[in-house]
């Protein structure tokens, strides 16, 4: 790409910044490299949407993946749809990928063995921290792969709240309970388990817990009881009316103040995917206010309720606003609500960057690569347009990809 002057000497410097990752779904690394990896491998995870939603048959989707089937059949089946979505935001870390890593400038017919021979040759302990680490320059990266059993100190888990802050049946509730040494016969003793529980995380590492936006019931306490005495008895809450809902969300609210208590952050996943709509970042503006000593961090500016969800960053002190995955759902809409971001938002409320990846680590430098562009171009035009100096730029990118996730989360690294 061709970048202004003002952009380069801004890329230049967050090039040479050390990180923070504020969001990812990497599990230990072990599991990355008892896995059988190819040129495929790079387009698991997000690039599922445009392949299906460009004609690909969701079957097919999971032939293609599946590195045990033979790669010549499944790169005929890939090939067709991959021309379509080549140009996308989510087909663009794979190529940059491709290109850094394996030393190729396209993926396709005449490569794509090679490509998958040397990733599966690279595909051997370090690999994380070769790719993040020394090439990134990600100092910690938070992930949420519902596990603690990191053990070194690049990855920092979150865990989901949906362990806790759901009940299945009376059996699920026991079992949870006993797990830790407990015994659950009335909801005080599952508030208790559920305090435990995430004490243990915490021990264990775990700096958040990380729910999804939707629509919620203020709590009450009462009919919450109500429920889950149903629940014990053995009885079967009326799922499709509803009725469960006023347990989970009497649950998430303990929870949300739990969380405060043990002074660790409420991550909130908001906007894209699925019905989007049930997703939007405004279900959370009762919330908010209802707990002012529980840090938030709202996932991906509410893509694609944008311009909502950087007001309610605005509006709320306790409310942070995380880019994670939005520089690889739309560079544009990135940089347009970035560009609104600063005019609205405290410039120590907003996170940078997060790749938001499972197993294709590779992938990670392309976002970020992605990242530090929509950034320069936020920042370069304000430069540009003397509305700041350049060394005021390159600190506030700083503030956005180190400072304020390593701030908000309170970690311990330098």
């Amino acid at each position: 790409m061709n970048y202004t002057k003002t952009e380069e000497r801004l890329i230049e410097a967050m090039e040479n910044m050390m990180i923070v990752d504020a969001h990812e779904h990497l599990p230990p690394e072990h599991v990355r490299t008892s896995s059988k990896v190819d040129v495929l491998t790079l387009f698991a995870h997000y690039t599922r949407t445009d392949l299906i939603t460009s004609g690909m048959k969701p079957d097919d989707y999971n032939t293609v993946i599946d590195s045990e089937k033979p790669l010549d059949d499944r790169w005929k089946m890939f090939k067709p749809y991959f021309e379509h979505i080549r140009y996308g935001s989510y087909a663009r870390p794979a190529l940059i990928a491709a290109k850094e890593f394996y030393g190729f400038d396209d993926i396709n017919d005449d490569n794509y063995r090679e490509i998958s021979e040397r990733m599966q040759s690279e595909n051997t302990p370090g690999i994380y921290h070769r790719i993040m680490r020394d090439k990134c320059k990600i100092r910690v990266a938070l992930t949420q792969a519902g596990r603690t059993d990191y053990n070194d100190d690049l990855l920092i888990p979150l865990m989901p709240i949906d362990v806790y802050g759901s009940v299945r049946n009376v059996d699920d509730m026991k079992k949870k309970a006993s797990d830790l040494g407990m015994e659950v016969k009335t909801l005080d003793d599952y508030l208790a388990v559920v305090k435990k529980g995430i004490e243990k995380w915490k021990s264990e590492g775990a700096v958040g817990i990380k729910m999804v936006s939707r629509p919620n019931i203020i709590p009450s306490r009462k009919t919450a009881e109500e429920i889950f005495n149903k629940i014990m008895n053995g009885e079967n809450p009326g799922v499709v009316l509803g009725e469960t809902d006023h347990l989970t969300d009497y649950l998430w609210n303990y929870i949300m103040d739990v969380v405060a208590e043990l002074d660790m952050v409420m991550a909130v996943h908001a906007g894209m995917w699925g019905d989007f709509r049930y997703l939007d970042s405004k279900h959370n503006i009762s919330i908010f206010p209802r707990h002012p000593n529980t840090r938030f961090d709202l996932y991906h500016l509410g893509m694609p309720y944008v311009r909502d969800t950087i007001v309610i960053g605005k509006n709320f002190a306790n409310v942070w606003l995380n880019l994670c995955w939005c520089h690889i759902i739309s560079q544009q809409m990135t940089i347009s609500g970035l560009d609104e971001c600063m005019d609205l938002v405290p410039m120590n409320k907003i996170i940078g960057f997060g790749g938001d990846y499972r197993i294709p680590v590779e992938k990670i430098y392309g976002h970020l690569i992605m990242a530090r562009e929509d950034i320069a171009v936020v920042l370069g035009r304000r430069v540009d347009r003397g509305q700041m100096s350049i060394d005021e730029a390159i600190a506030i990118a700083k503030k956005w990809l180190w400072d304020n996730p390593k701030n908000l989360y309170k970690l311990n690294i330098y």
